[in-house]
Protein backbone atom coordinates (compact mmCIF):
# COMPACT_ATOMS: atom_id res chain seq x y z
CA UNK A 1 0.00 0.00 0.00
CA UNK A 2 1.43 3.34 -1.09
CA UNK A 3 1.19 6.03 1.61
CA UNK A 4 1.40 8.91 -0.87
CA UNK A 5 -1.56 7.63 -2.90
CA UNK A 6 -3.55 7.06 0.30
CA UNK A 7 -2.74 10.58 1.44
CA UNK A 8 -3.86 11.96 -1.93
CA UNK A 9 -7.28 10.37 -1.52
CA UNK A 10 -7.34 11.57 2.09
CA UNK A 11 -6.59 15.15 1.01
CA UNK A 12 -9.16 14.98 -1.80
CA UNK A 13 -11.88 13.93 0.66
CA UNK A 14 -10.94 16.73 3.03
CA UNK A 15 -11.20 19.30 0.25
CA UNK A 16 -14.62 17.95 -0.71
CA UNK A 17 -15.82 18.20 2.89
CA UNK A 18 -14.65 21.82 3.11
CA UNK A 19 -16.48 22.69 -0.10
CA UNK A 20 -19.71 20.97 0.97
CA UNK A 21 -21.64 23.34 3.30
CA UNK A 22 -24.16 20.69 4.32
CA UNK A 23 -21.40 18.35 5.46
CA UNK A 24 -19.72 21.14 7.37
CA UNK A 25 -22.97 22.00 9.15
CA UNK A 26 -23.51 18.37 10.12
CA UNK A 27 -19.94 17.99 11.29
CA UNK A 28 -19.71 21.17 13.38
CA UNK A 29 -23.23 21.70 14.66
CA UNK A 30 -24.44 18.13 15.09
CA UNK A 31 -22.66 17.31 18.39
CA UNK A 32 -23.31 20.75 19.86
CA UNK A 33 -27.00 20.78 18.89
CA UNK A 34 -27.64 17.23 20.05
CA UNK A 35 -25.97 17.81 23.41
CA UNK A 36 -27.80 21.08 24.02
CA UNK A 37 -31.19 19.65 23.03
CA UNK A 38 -30.93 16.27 24.72
CA UNK A 39 -28.78 17.43 27.63
CA UNK A 40 -31.17 20.16 28.73
CA UNK A 41 -34.51 18.96 27.36
CA UNK A 42 -34.29 15.21 27.96
CA UNK A 43 -34.56 14.46 31.64
CA UNK A 44 -36.16 11.78 33.78
CA UNK A 45 -36.08 13.95 36.90
CA UNK A 46 -39.70 14.72 37.79
CA UNK A 47 -39.85 18.00 39.71
CA UNK A 48 -42.14 21.02 40.07
CA UNK A 49 -45.23 19.05 39.09
CA UNK A 50 -48.11 21.57 38.79
CA UNK A 51 -50.57 20.86 41.59
CA UNK A 52 -54.20 21.96 41.94
CA UNK A 53 -55.68 21.89 45.45
CA UNK A 54 -59.31 21.88 46.54
CA UNK A 55 -59.23 22.36 50.31
CA UNK A 56 -62.81 21.88 51.50
CA UNK A 57 -61.79 21.85 55.14
CA UNK A 58 -60.01 25.22 55.18
CA UNK A 59 -58.50 24.74 58.65
CA UNK A 60 -54.94 25.08 59.89
CA UNK A 61 -54.62 21.29 59.95
CA UNK A 62 -55.59 20.94 56.29
CA UNK A 63 -53.36 23.87 55.30
CA UNK A 64 -50.41 22.22 57.04
CA UNK A 65 -51.09 19.03 55.12
CA UNK A 66 -51.28 20.89 51.79
CA UNK A 67 -48.08 22.75 52.64
CA UNK A 68 -46.22 19.45 52.71
CA UNK A 69 -46.89 19.18 48.98
CA UNK A 70 -46.33 22.85 48.21
CA UNK A 71 -43.06 22.89 50.15
CA UNK A 72 -41.69 19.83 48.37
CA UNK A 73 -39.33 20.28 45.44
CA UNK A 74 -41.40 17.74 43.54
CA UNK A 75 -44.64 19.76 43.50
CA UNK A 76 -45.58 23.32 42.70
CA UNK A 77 -48.90 24.67 43.97
CA UNK A 78 -50.19 26.27 40.79
CA UNK A 79 -53.95 26.53 41.40
CA UNK A 80 -56.47 26.59 44.23
CA UNK A 81 -59.89 25.49 43.03
CA UNK A 82 -63.36 25.47 44.51
CA UNK A 83 -65.04 22.71 42.49
CA UNK A 84 -64.36 19.47 40.67
CA UNK A 85 -65.18 21.12 37.34
CA UNK A 86 -62.31 23.55 37.81
CA UNK A 87 -59.95 20.72 38.73
CA UNK A 88 -61.03 18.63 35.73
CA UNK A 89 -60.53 21.60 33.41
CA UNK A 90 -56.97 22.12 34.69
CA UNK A 91 -56.17 18.45 34.19
CA UNK A 92 -57.77 18.37 30.74
CA UNK A 93 -55.77 21.39 29.54
CA UNK A 94 -52.51 20.20 31.09
CA UNK A 95 -52.15 23.19 33.42
CA UNK A 96 -52.11 20.74 36.34
CA UNK A 97 -50.83 17.17 36.51
CA UNK A 98 -52.27 16.41 39.92
CA UNK A 99 -55.37 17.46 41.83
CA UNK A 100 -55.50 17.10 45.61
CA UNK A 101 -58.94 17.14 47.27
CA UNK A 102 -59.08 17.56 51.05
CA UNK A 103 -62.55 16.65 52.49
CA UNK A 104 -64.71 18.80 54.80
CA UNK A 105 -64.12 16.71 57.91
CA UNK A 106 -60.35 16.27 57.46
CA UNK A 107 -59.24 18.14 60.61
CA UNK A 108 -62.08 16.74 62.75
CA UNK A 109 -61.18 13.14 61.88
CA UNK A 110 -57.51 13.79 62.51
CA UNK A 111 -58.12 15.34 65.93
CA UNK A 112 -60.61 12.66 66.98
CA UNK A 113 -58.21 9.88 66.08
CA UNK A 114 -60.35 8.54 63.29
CA UNK A 115 -59.54 7.68 59.71
CA UNK A 116 -59.93 10.16 56.91
CA UNK A 117 -59.50 9.97 53.17
CA UNK A 118 -57.81 12.38 50.80
CA UNK A 119 -58.54 12.16 47.10
CA UNK A 120 -55.72 12.39 44.57
CA UNK A 121 -56.61 12.77 40.88
CA UNK A 122 -53.58 12.09 38.73
CA UNK A 123 -53.01 12.64 35.02
CA UNK A 124 -51.99 9.18 33.81
CA UNK A 125 -51.49 9.99 30.12
CA UNK A 126 -47.75 9.49 30.67
CA UNK A 127 -47.67 6.25 32.64
CA UNK A 128 -44.00 6.51 33.62
CA UNK A 129 -44.34 10.05 34.99
CA UNK A 130 -47.62 9.15 36.71
CA UNK A 131 -45.99 6.24 38.57
CA UNK A 132 -43.14 8.46 39.75
CA UNK A 133 -45.51 11.22 40.89
CA UNK A 134 -47.69 8.67 42.67
CA UNK A 135 -44.60 7.49 44.55
CA UNK A 136 -43.91 11.07 45.66
CA UNK A 137 -47.50 11.41 46.88
CA UNK A 138 -47.32 8.19 48.86
CA UNK A 139 -44.02 9.23 50.44
CA UNK A 140 -45.44 12.57 51.60
CA UNK A 141 -48.60 10.96 52.96
CA UNK A 142 -46.56 8.28 54.72
CA UNK A 143 -44.45 10.94 56.43
CA UNK A 144 -47.55 12.82 57.52
CA UNK A 145 -49.12 9.61 58.87
CA UNK A 146 -46.06 8.92 61.02
CA UNK A 147 -46.18 12.38 62.59
CA UNK A 148 -49.91 12.08 63.31
CA UNK A 149 -49.37 8.70 64.95
CA UNK A 150 -46.63 10.15 67.15
CA UNK A 151 -48.97 12.95 68.26
CA UNK A 152 -51.70 10.45 69.06
CA UNK A 153 -49.39 8.24 71.13
CA UNK A 154 -47.82 11.09 73.07
CA UNK A 155 -50.65 11.34 75.66
CA UNK A 156 -50.06 7.68 76.42
CA UNK A 157 -46.46 8.36 77.34
CA UNK A 158 -44.94 7.23 74.09
CA UNK A 159 -42.62 10.06 73.10
CA UNK A 160 -41.09 8.51 70.03
CA UNK A 161 -41.79 5.31 68.20
CA UNK A 162 -39.00 3.59 66.38
CA UNK A 163 -40.00 1.62 63.29
CA UNK A 164 -38.93 -2.03 63.35
CA UNK A 165 -37.19 -1.63 60.00
CA UNK A 166 -35.11 1.44 59.29
CA UNK A 167 -33.63 1.29 55.78
CA UNK A 168 -30.46 3.24 55.08
CA UNK A 169 -30.22 3.42 51.27
CA UNK A 170 -26.89 4.10 49.66
CA UNK A 171 -26.80 4.92 45.96
CA UNK A 172 -23.70 3.96 44.02
CA UNK A 173 -22.31 5.42 40.79
CA UNK A 174 -24.90 8.24 40.50
CA UNK A 175 -25.32 9.43 44.07
CA UNK A 176 -27.36 12.54 43.18
CA UNK A 177 -29.69 10.46 40.96
CA UNK A 178 -29.30 13.08 38.23
CA UNK A 179 -30.52 11.84 34.86
CA UNK A 180 -27.97 13.95 32.98
CA UNK A 181 -25.19 11.80 34.45
CA UNK A 182 -26.26 8.85 32.31
CA UNK A 183 -27.90 10.76 29.44
CA UNK A 184 -24.80 12.74 28.46
CA UNK A 185 -22.46 9.70 28.21
CA UNK A 186 -25.12 8.01 26.09
CA UNK A 187 -25.24 11.07 23.84
CA UNK A 188 -21.56 10.55 23.07
CA UNK A 189 -22.58 7.20 21.59
CA UNK A 190 -25.43 8.71 19.54
CA UNK A 191 -23.25 11.53 18.23
CA UNK A 192 -20.45 9.21 17.14
CA UNK A 193 -23.01 6.92 15.54
CA UNK A 194 -24.42 9.76 13.45
CA UNK A 195 -21.07 11.25 12.50
CA UNK A 196 -19.48 7.91 11.72
CA UNK A 197 -22.33 6.29 9.84
CA UNK A 198 -24.35 9.10 8.25
CA UNK A 199 -21.40 10.92 6.72
CA UNK A 200 -19.45 7.90 5.52
CA UNK A 201 -22.63 6.38 4.09
CA UNK A 202 -22.42 9.01 1.35
CA UNK A 203 -18.71 8.92 0.51
CA UNK A 204 -18.73 6.12 -2.12
CA UNK A 205 -22.25 6.47 -3.52
CA UNK A 206 -21.59 10.18 -4.06
CA UNK A 207 -18.59 9.34 -6.25
CA UNK A 208 -20.69 6.86 -8.21
CA UNK A 209 -23.48 9.40 -8.77
CA UNK A 210 -21.03 12.01 -10.03
CA UNK A 211 -19.33 9.56 -12.36
CA UNK A 212 -15.90 10.01 -10.78
CA UNK A 213 -15.64 6.48 -9.40
CA UNK A 214 -14.59 5.04 -12.77
CA UNK A 215 -11.75 7.53 -12.92
CA UNK A 216 -10.56 6.59 -9.45
CA UNK A 217 -10.63 2.90 -10.27
CA UNK A 218 -8.76 3.48 -13.52
CA UNK A 219 -5.92 5.05 -11.50
CA UNK A 220 -3.14 3.00 -9.88
CA UNK A 221 -5.00 3.21 -6.56
CA UNK A 222 -5.51 -0.01 -4.69
CA UNK A 223 -8.92 -0.59 -3.16
CA UNK A 224 -7.40 -0.54 0.34
CA UNK A 225 -5.75 2.82 -0.41
CA UNK A 226 -9.01 4.25 -1.69
CA UNK A 227 -11.00 3.02 1.32
CA UNK A 228 -8.47 4.13 3.93
CA UNK A 229 -8.05 7.48 2.23
CA UNK A 230 -11.79 8.07 2.25
CA UNK A 231 -12.33 6.91 5.82
CA UNK A 232 -9.38 8.84 7.28
CA UNK A 233 -10.97 12.33 7.29
CA UNK A 234 -14.16 11.04 8.88
CA UNK A 235 -12.17 9.27 11.58
CA UNK A 236 -10.46 12.55 12.50
CA UNK A 237 -13.76 14.43 12.36
CA UNK A 238 -15.42 11.81 14.54
CA UNK A 239 -12.69 12.07 17.16
CA UNK A 240 -12.98 15.88 17.14
CA UNK A 241 -16.74 15.62 17.64
CA UNK A 242 -16.14 13.12 20.41
CA UNK A 243 -13.78 15.60 22.09
CA UNK A 244 -16.42 18.34 21.78
CA UNK A 245 -19.08 16.08 23.29
CA UNK A 246 -16.87 14.97 26.18
CA UNK A 247 -15.75 18.55 26.82
CA UNK A 248 -19.34 19.85 26.94
CA UNK A 249 -20.31 16.98 29.21
CA UNK A 250 -17.46 17.79 31.59
CA UNK A 251 -17.69 21.58 31.80
CA UNK A 252 -21.23 22.46 30.69
CA UNK A 253 -23.24 19.60 32.24
CA UNK A 254 -20.69 18.77 34.97
CA UNK A 255 -20.95 15.03 34.41
CA UNK A 256 -18.31 13.27 36.53
CA UNK A 257 -15.60 11.25 34.80
CA UNK A 258 -14.58 8.61 37.34
CA UNK A 259 -12.58 6.46 34.95
CA UNK A 260 -9.64 7.03 32.63
CA UNK A 261 -9.85 9.66 29.90
CA UNK A 262 -7.36 7.73 27.79
CA UNK A 263 -9.43 4.57 28.11
CA UNK A 264 -12.55 6.46 27.05
CA UNK A 265 -10.75 7.93 24.03
CA UNK A 266 -9.45 4.48 23.01
CA UNK A 267 -12.92 2.92 23.34
CA UNK A 268 -14.40 5.80 21.32
CA UNK A 269 -11.84 5.30 18.56
CA UNK A 270 -12.73 1.60 18.40
CA UNK A 271 -16.46 2.31 18.21
CA UNK A 272 -15.85 4.97 15.56
CA UNK A 273 -14.12 2.34 13.41
CA UNK A 274 -17.25 0.18 13.72
CA UNK A 275 -19.48 3.03 12.56
CA UNK A 276 -17.14 3.97 9.72
CA UNK A 277 -17.19 0.37 8.52
CA UNK A 278 -20.96 0.18 8.74
CA UNK A 279 -21.34 3.51 6.97
CA UNK A 280 -18.99 2.40 4.21
CA UNK A 281 -20.94 -0.83 3.78
CA UNK A 282 -24.15 1.18 3.42
CA UNK A 283 -22.46 3.50 0.92
CA UNK A 284 -21.34 0.71 -1.41
CA UNK A 285 -24.69 -1.08 -1.12
CA UNK A 286 -26.97 1.93 -1.71
CA UNK A 287 -28.09 3.04 -5.15
CA UNK A 288 -28.12 6.77 -4.42
CA UNK A 289 -27.43 9.27 -1.64
CA UNK A 290 -31.05 9.47 -0.48
CA UNK A 291 -31.25 5.72 -0.12
CA UNK A 292 -27.92 5.67 1.72
CA UNK A 293 -29.13 8.33 4.15
CA UNK A 294 -32.34 6.44 4.86
CA UNK A 295 -30.50 3.15 5.34
CA UNK A 296 -28.06 4.79 7.75
CA UNK A 297 -30.88 6.25 9.83
CA UNK A 298 -32.74 2.94 10.03
CA UNK A 299 -29.75 0.71 10.73
CA UNK A 300 -27.58 2.91 12.96
CA UNK A 301 -29.22 5.95 14.54
CA UNK A 302 -32.59 4.46 15.51
CA UNK A 303 -31.16 1.23 17.00
CA UNK A 304 -28.54 3.27 18.87
CA UNK A 305 -31.28 5.48 20.29
CA UNK A 306 -33.82 2.79 21.19
CA UNK A 307 -32.08 -0.59 21.55
CA UNK A 308 -28.70 0.26 23.06
CA UNK A 309 -29.79 0.88 26.65
CA UNK A 310 -29.13 4.60 26.27
CA UNK A 311 -32.71 5.67 27.03
CA UNK A 312 -34.56 2.45 27.85
CA UNK A 313 -33.54 -0.65 29.79
CA UNK A 314 -33.19 -3.44 27.23
CA UNK A 315 -33.92 -6.04 29.91
CA UNK A 316 -37.48 -4.70 30.22
CA UNK A 317 -38.19 -5.14 26.50
CA UNK A 318 -39.81 -8.18 24.85
CA UNK A 319 -37.49 -11.14 24.44
CA UNK A 320 -37.36 -10.76 20.64
CA UNK A 321 -36.00 -7.21 20.96
CA UNK A 322 -33.55 -8.29 23.65
CA UNK A 323 -32.12 -10.88 21.28
CA UNK A 324 -32.05 -8.39 18.39
CA UNK A 325 -30.15 -5.86 20.53
CA UNK A 326 -27.09 -8.14 20.52
CA UNK A 327 -26.42 -7.17 16.90
CA UNK A 328 -26.57 -3.45 17.73
CA UNK A 329 -22.96 -2.25 18.22
CA UNK A 330 -24.10 0.79 20.19
CA UNK A 331 -25.31 -1.49 22.98
CA UNK A 332 -21.75 -2.50 23.81
CA UNK A 333 -20.36 1.01 23.62
CA UNK A 334 -23.13 2.39 25.85
CA UNK A 335 -22.14 -0.13 28.50
CA UNK A 336 -18.49 0.83 28.13
CA UNK A 337 -19.20 4.57 28.47
CA UNK A 338 -21.31 4.06 31.59
CA UNK A 339 -18.68 1.77 33.11
CA UNK A 340 -15.97 4.38 32.52
CA UNK A 341 -17.96 7.54 33.27
CA UNK A 342 -20.01 6.48 36.27
CA UNK A 343 -18.30 3.41 37.70
CA UNK A 344 -14.66 4.17 36.91
CA UNK A 345 -13.99 0.58 35.88
CA UNK A 346 -10.86 -0.63 34.16
CA UNK A 347 -10.40 -2.31 30.79
CA UNK A 348 -10.70 -5.87 32.05
CA UNK A 349 -14.30 -5.24 33.19
CA UNK A 350 -15.54 -4.60 29.66
CA UNK A 351 -13.06 -6.67 27.65
CA UNK A 352 -15.90 -8.79 26.26
CA UNK A 353 -17.71 -5.70 24.97
CA UNK A 354 -14.51 -4.42 23.36
CA UNK A 355 -14.00 -7.77 21.64
CA UNK A 356 -17.53 -7.56 20.22
CA UNK A 357 -16.75 -4.10 18.83
CA UNK A 358 -13.52 -5.37 17.28
CA UNK A 359 -15.51 -8.18 15.66
CA UNK A 360 -18.11 -5.73 14.31
CA UNK A 361 -15.40 -3.45 12.89
CA UNK A 362 -13.65 -6.33 11.13
CA UNK A 363 -16.94 -7.70 9.79
CA UNK A 364 -18.25 -4.39 8.42
CA UNK A 365 -14.95 -3.42 6.82
CA UNK A 366 -14.52 -6.86 5.24
CA UNK A 367 -18.07 -6.85 3.85
CA UNK A 368 -17.64 -3.30 2.57
CA UNK A 369 -14.44 -4.17 0.73
CA UNK A 370 -16.02 -7.28 -0.79
CA UNK A 371 -19.18 -5.46 -1.83
CA UNK A 372 -17.11 -2.57 -3.12
CA UNK A 373 -15.12 -4.91 -5.36
CA UNK A 374 -18.31 -6.36 -6.83
CA UNK A 375 -19.90 -3.00 -7.40
CA UNK A 376 -17.10 -1.29 -9.29
CA UNK A 377 -16.37 -4.20 -11.62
Amino acid sequence: MDQLRTYAVFRKELIHIKRDPSSLIQIVLMPITLLLLYGFALTFDIRNVPLAVMDRDGTQVSRDFVQRFAGSRYFRLSHKVESYDQAYNLLDTGRARLALVVPHDFSRDIKEGGETKVQVILDGADANTANIVLGYVQAIVSGYNQEVMVERMRPRGVIKMKPPLNPEPRVWYNEELESRNFIVPGLVVVIMTMVGALLTSLCVVREAERGSMEGLMASPLLRSELILGKLGPYFIIGMVDMAIAMGMGQWLFEVPMRGSWLLMIAASALYLLVMLGQGLLISVAAGNQLQANQMAMLTTFLPALLLSGFMFDVRQMPMALQVFSYIVPAKYFVKITKDIYLKGLGFHYFLKDALFLIGFAALFLALAVRRFRKKVR
